[in-house]
């Protein structure tokens, strides 16, 4: 699950913003994804994901 939030939340910014986070040191460029990707994947997408995940492993099997 943590991949399924982490990987598009990295990609996604690095896609649109790459030129100019290319211009960033890279100490620089992990601390802009890192300080904007944790709060969106700990506060957004995994209680979500958690969620989703629940209701597929309480729902009734269908035969």
């Amino acid at each position: 699950m943590i991949w399924l939030a982490v990987f598009p939340t990295l990609a996604l910014p690095t896609l649109i913003l790459g030129a100019r986070l290319r211009t960033l040191p890279p100490v620089a460029r992990t601390f802009v994804l890192a300080t904007t990707a944790v709060p969106i994947v700990d506060y957004g997408l995994l209680p979500q994901l958690q969620r989703l995940r629940q209701r597929l492993l309480t729902q009734p099997a269908r035969i």
